[in-house]
């Protein structure tokens, strides 16, 4: 990639895996469907069951050859996410709510202004937390023993 088009690249990413969008350009334009994948490196994102075009697959070691339907990726530009309450295709814009959470509210002409929910497939872990205490993990009575006080300065080094 050149210089020209990392700087093309988007910066902060509004759309998200799992979001409902709607195709706005391309050959299934007026489609909706799912964010299945996001490739941040390219600026594109693959919708579930959208934009199909015919792979030609080689026979090789444990797998069938042939000719199969794929999902290709649609640039970011040719997708817009749903409002939640009117379904119709919008523009996110950020908010700060009252306790200072960051959320997602669509805007644009004939939209809600209504928050987007994060989709649940991110609140999921790939990996999960480990709940046993392993031999690197550091013992909790040392996590918590108190090492610095600020009144008095006890636990800083000598200068």
């Amino acid at each position: 990639m050149g210089w020209k088009a990392a700087q093309k690249l988007i910066q902060n990413w509004k759309i998200l895996r799992g979001d409902n969008v709607m195709i706005i350009r391309g050959k299934d334009k007026g489609e909706t469907g799912v964010i299945k994948r996001v490739i941040r490196s390219q600026n594109r994102v693959i919708v579930e069951g959208k934009n199909l075009v015919k792979k030609h697959i080689k026979q090789g070691q444990g797998h069938e050859g042939g000719i199969f339907s794929v999902e290709a990726p649609l640039h970011v530009s040719n997708v817009q996410v749903l409002d939640p309450v009117t379904g119709k295709p919008c523009k996110i814009g950020i908010k700060y709510l009252e306790d200072g959470t960051k959320v997602r509210v669509s805007r644009g002409i004939g939209t809600s202004g209504s928050i987007i929910p994060r989709p649940e497939i991110l609140k999921i872990r790939s990996t999960p937390r480990p709940t046993i205490v392993g031999p690197k993990d550091t013992p909790m009575d040392l996590v918590l023993e108190k090492t610095y006080d600020a009144r008095t300065g006890k636990g800083m080094p000598d200068l």
